[in-house]
């Protein structure tokens, strides 16, 4: 049993979690502070989060049921106390007793660092307060508890569709006509001669990189000139299928592109066709050739 020396000892005590995960820090911080994605991982092994009030704002309250495999469910309140988009997130959180009161206040300090497309998450955990008599019992799992949601966080990470935005000193018009145009695309992207910016085209395209060859198989579904185009992606003779949507937006004379590679799940886990590849290769597509083109061609 724990005395009320050792209880009082706990108080100020800092847990320190690291983990890296292969995906760019806006990602990382969406899984973090969306309600629908926190739900499926938040919780040890095997937990699930049936009621999951959190909307990360700076003064909201937070209400989370877990329950465990055997039905139990064990309530947490809480609430945001810093939202710094997408690099930190302060929370203050705590089990709660069957009257709804806190029994213990643990701090969250939540860091994202990017570098190289891969995010480090750090969590710093401090706790305040010490409340309820018997809340030393929920202080000795925590570390293993969170250890285990930020190892869930990895496999609803890879679940997101990759996002990737970058603002270009170039009109939308410029940049629409960089991405659907064959003859520039081959300058910047790839080489697809039979590719038209129209519904239903299908075109084919194949890359050789590190003795892989990859045979692209796209089609075209949606297009609304100067704003969004979409295709379907695949390769040939292999299992899964994705969706590549480009959407540009004006912001002055300059232009905003957000692309988002849904669908990456679906591919077969071999070391070519890993998630961080599709993330290295588009951010250096989208953020250094497609800028250095429209950009010098301004």
């Amino acid at each position: 049993m724990t005395t009320l020396t050792e209880k009082k000892n706990l108080v100020g005590k800092e847990f320190v979690i690291t983990r890296e995960y292969t995906a760019p820090r806006e990602l990382v911080w969406l899984a973090c502070t969306d309600a629908k994605h926190l739900a499926q991982w938040w919780g040890p092994r095997g937990f699930t989060a049936p009621v999951c009030e959190w909307d990360a704002q700076p003064g909201n309250k937070i209400y989370v049921v877990m329950r465990a495999p055997g039905g139990t469910r064990y309530p947490m309140g809480g609430e945001f106390l810093e939202v710094v988009p997408p690099e930190k997130l302060v929370t203050m959180t705590g089990a709660l007793d069957d009257n709804g009161d806190l029994m213990f206040e643990f701090r969250h300090t939540l860091t994202l660092v990017e570098q190289d497309g891969k995010t480090k998450l750090t969590m710093r955990s401090r706790l305040m307060k010490m409340i309820a008599p018997d809340a030393d019992r929920y202080i000795g799992g925590f570390e293993a508890g969170m250890t285990q949601s930020l190892e869930r966080l990895i496999d609803v990470v890879e679940k997101i569709p990759f996002t990737i935005e970058r603002t270009f000193d170039a009109p939308v018009a410029l940049v629409w006509h960089a991405i659907t145009t064959p003859e520039d695309m081959s300058r910047w992207y790839f080489d697809m001669k039979n590719f038209k910016p129209e519904v239903g085209c299908e075109f084919q395209f194949i890359v050789e990189h590190e003795g892989n060859v990859h045979d692209h198989r796209c089609k075209i579904t949606e297009v609304i000139p100067q704003k969004r185009i979409a295709y379907t992606w695949r390769f040939e003779g292999r299992e899964g299928n994705s969706h590549v949507t480009f959407e540009l937006f004006a912001e002055g004379g300059k232009t905003r592109l957000k692309l988002t590679h849904a669908g990456l799940e679906t591919f077969a886990k071999t070391p070519s066709l890993a998630r961080k590849n599709f993330v290295r290769g588009w951010t250096s597509l989208i953020g250094t050739e497609l800028k250095q083109f429209v950009e010098s061609n301004n």
